[in-house]
């Protein structure tokens, strides 16, 4: 049974940080793309950043450029999503989703994502 847990969420001021975790079990870490999605409040989700099975290929929405920065651990099986420079606007639900890397489509597309977190709440207050 595959399973990704997503921590590091939390209340943070404008311009603060925030780390957030997602460590997966149930599945073979070093065969799969990782990606990191968003809700918002009344939005649709959203894509935020991926990063490939090899670890050497990095995808951002363009509104998290320069901000965000998306790693792994294999020995871990766990991917980080660093988040600098937080605004009022990356308040959202964040979620940690898996896809097998020889899986077409691009990164940003949801539904090529085969498994998902639950969510860690991201609130930035301005």
């Amino acid at each position: 049974q595959v399973q990704l847990v997503e921590s590091g969420g939390g209340l943070v001021q404008a311009g603060g940080s925030l780390r957030l975790s997602c460590t997966a079990s149930g599945l073979t870490f070093g065969a799969y793309t990782m990606g990191w999605f968003r809700q918002g409040p009344g939005k649709e989700r959203e894509f935020v950043a991926a990063l490939s099975a090899t670890g050497g290929r990095t995808y951002y929405t363009y509104s998290v450029k320069g901000r965000f920065a998306i790693s792994r651990d294999n020995a871990k099986t766990t991917v980080y999503l660093q988040m600098n420079s937080l605004n009022p606007e990356d308040t959202a639900l964040y979620y940690c989703a898996a896809r097998l890397a020889y899986t077409g489509g691009t990164y940003s597309l949801g539904s090529s994502y085969g498994h998902w977190g639950q969510g860690t709440q991201v609130t930035v207050s301005s």
